[in-house]
């Protein structure tokens, strides 16, 4: 082989492998996730993110770079975190809760958002409709079952007449919820009176606001309220009033019933929207979707410090019982 090729082997070497390296930095997606707080079910809701992903060949360390950040439960650190984010341009943003999404979309319009544990993306006005609007935004919401979980109500405890909601006053997610349940609540011949706990700290003394003044606790998913649920299930076992959370989850954290989404299956249809974008459809074109799950989970140990004896019926149709 005179030298002459030799020259032209070892350029095309070269070209070959700058190929090559392209070709791997091209395949390596960045998906930034943020959380306003961490707390079991937003927790939850990020692994399946992670989980789907995986599954669907998007491997950390491969081809894959996964970034968290959690706010912390701050609003401020929310906003920078996003700042952070629309700067570095990641190929996805997941947003999980309602205010991590708001402070997302102030950020940026232009790199794609999904959402993950929003109760109703329109009032948060993340989105203009429940269908494909355009824009950057899509996701998958948490919004409970509200006439469910009043039904379930009205069968468990059909004396209770007075619906005690501790709630940060701050959080879309929780307004909305609220103001569907007094719709619902009313023709009932049952009231709703709330109490205002706008910082986690805050929770405990709201509840304790209530006692004597309410015959059933109802926790519509705040994240404020469960990052401190515990303080909030003291005050109802002190005070033996049932507490109802719309988070099956935290039956082992206090919780009397839950009914509503499992989180982590929330993160898998989360992580299928991502997997949608990564490659190639627009956010824009995807409507927002509703959680597919709906779980019933009991706490016997924490029923009974409350005062509520759980129906039988209730027993066998829960999906998780726990002492």
């Amino acid at each position: 082989m005179n030298k002459t090729v030799l020259v032209r082997a070892a350029m095309l070497g070269l070209t070959l492998s700058g190929a090559i390296a392209t070709t791997a930095l091209a395949a390596d997606v960045r998906v930034a996730v943020t959380a306003i707080v961490d707390h079991p079910a937003l927790d939850a809701a990020r692994k399946g993110v992670a989980d789907e992903l995986q599954d669907a060949g998007y491997v950390v360390g491969k081809n894959l770079r996964l970034e968290y950040q959690s706010a912390q439960g701050n609003v401020a650190t929310a906003a920078q975190i996003a700042r952070k984010f629309a700067g570095d341009r990641p190929d996805v943003i997941v947003a999980v809760s309602t205010p991590s999404a708001q402070t997302m979309l102030a950020a940026t319009r232009e790199i794609p958002i999904v959402f993950s544990a929003v109760t109703d993306p329109v009032a948060a006005k993340l989105v203009k409709s429940w269908q494909a609007t355009g824009g950057n935004v899509t996701g998958v919401s948490d919004l409970p079952s509200i006439d469910k979980h009043l039904a379930a109500l009205r069968q468990a405890m059909p004396a209770a007449r007075r619906i005690g909601v501790v709630y940060s006053p701050g959080e879309a997610n929780s307004v909305a919820a609220i103001a569907e349940l007094k719709k619902l609540a009313q023709p009932a011949g049952m009231t709703v009176v709330e109490a205002a706990a706008p910082r986690t700290v805050d929770v405990a003394s709201a509840a304790q606001s209530l006692v004597g003044k309410v015959d059933v606790f109802y926790e519509p998913t705040d994240n404020n309220v469960t990052s401190a649920f515990e303080s909030l299930a003291k005050v109802a076992d002190q005070g033996r009033i049932p507490l109802v959370s719309a988070d099956p989850s935290v039956a082992t954290r206090g919780a009397a019933i839950g009914i509503g989404t499992n989180y982590y299956d929330l993160g898998r249809q989360t992580g299928k929207l991502v997997v949608r974008i990564l490659k190639g459809e627009a956010p824009g074109s995807i409507p927002s979707q509703l959680s597919t799950t709906l779980e019933t989970h009991i706490g016997k140990g924490a029923a009974q410090r409350q005062g509520w004896t759980v129906p039988e019926a209730f027993l066998k149709a829960a999906t998780k019982v726990v002492d």
